[in-house]
């Protein structure tokens, strides 16, 4: 048994796995650094299975944002009897790769993403988790923003040819076509697109009033770019993966992004968290992935005192949060999970960018 080959005052160790040699990661692993050292700092994880005040551990992986990197960190994971809880993986690729690694074999492992928001993720196998939004409810409060808001109609659509940009242009095409509106073009773009002018030439032929990118930041960049050279000046709206491009300054100014959570949220919680994050990391702020790593740290530090340190029992614990025990009250919002581990009550926010920030946009 796990909790046999634990020692009763010895540390309880969580993997962490994620990109964290890219920016994308910094936030994720600054904040869950963060949770550690404050769970610690008041005497460790306290709890009657969990024994008197047990310190907490992070065994850091760094999976590259990579399928293939993201399985060899699994396997390392899954075969260190020590580590209970993985938080991770980041992103929807990785996360999917990587589940099929923690859901087998003797000795299951329980995962539990921030961000991963890919809706095939869902039920995967009985030990994943998550606590964000998926694809589905981006998409669709995309589609609510552009139509409702931003009064468009014509939409273009840029899309990262990977599991996460087809799932956020599906879910908005369909959401967007439903609320009356037309799709005029949806091109893919890959790492390797040296440019989008063709796109975007044939996109102002056809009449678009709003550009989506469901990219990641480099292609969101580009697009950007090629946008000021032509003189084109639509709204730009686009899903979490944006995130971090509020770094660009002027370039990013006005573009509106939806995220499962924004630092600006008005909580007392979420307050105490932020102010911490800008004490220990000079003054920087959190993004959705810093946070939902937060809030998966201290659930675990939750249930690991409450089930004890064996994997089986953490993941009976965690399945019943919100049904048959109390929901996590977190700096994201309330975690209730459904049977395939999702949180459906998890709302999407529309955040735009500001002098170099991303707040939350208000209803015009």
């Amino acid at each position: 048994m796990l909790a046999a080959c634990s020692r009763p005052s010895g540390p309880i160790v969580i993997g962490l796995a994620g990109p964290f040699s890219q920016p994308r990661g910094t936030s994720m692993l600054r904040a869950a650094q963060l949770a550690v050292e404050q769970i610690n700092a008041r005497g460790g994880v306290k709890g009657g299975k969990a024994g008197g005040g047990r310190p907490l551990k992070l065994k850091v992986a760094d999976d590259s944002g990579s399928e293939n990197v993201a399985m060899r960190v699994a396997e390392q994971l899954y075969a260190d009897p020590a580590v209970l809880a993985v938080v991770g993986h980041l992103s929807s690729d990785p996360s999917k790769a990587a589940a099929r690694i923690y859901g087998g074999g003797a000795t299951p492992l329980v995962m539990v993403s921030p961000s991963a928001s890919n809706p095939d993720l869902g039920g995967i196998n009985p030990y994943f988790f998550r606590i964000c939004p998926s694809d589905l409810q981006h998409g669709t409060e995309l589609a609510r923003f552009a139509w409702q808001t931003l009064a468009a109609r014509r939409a273009g659509i840029i899309y990262l040819n990977d599991d996460y940009g087809r799932g956020v242009r599906h879910t908005f095409a369909a959401a967007f076509t439903r609320l009356g509106g037309v799709v005029v073009e949806a091109d893919p773009a890959v790492p390797e697109t040296r440019s989008l002018e063709p796109y975007l030439s044939r996109m102002r032929q056809g009449g678009v009033d709003v550009l989506m990118l469901a990219t990641e930041r480099p292609e969101a960049e580009l697009a950007l770019r090629e946008m000021q050279a032509l003189g084109l000046r639509w709204p730009v709206i686009g899903g979490d993966a944006l995130t971090g491009i509020e770094a660009d300054g002027a370039l990013a100014e006005g573009v509106y992004v939806s995220s499962a959570y924004l630092a600006d949220r008005r909580d007392e919680r979420n307050g105490a968290f932020v102010a911490d994050y800008a004490r220990a990391y000079q003054g920087q702020r959190p993004d959705h992935r810093g946070a939902g790593a937060y809030d998966v740290i201290y659930l675990l530090a939750r249930v690991i005192a409450e089930a004890g340190p064996d994997r089986k029992a953490i993941r009976d614990n965690l399945v019943q949060v919100g049904r048959g025990k109390p929901s996590f009250e977190g700096v994201t919002g309330t975690v209730i999970f459904d049977a395939n581990g999702d949180v459906p009550g998890k709302q999407v926010m529309i955040g735009v960018i500001r002098d170099g920030r991303l707040v939350t946009e208000t209803e015009r």
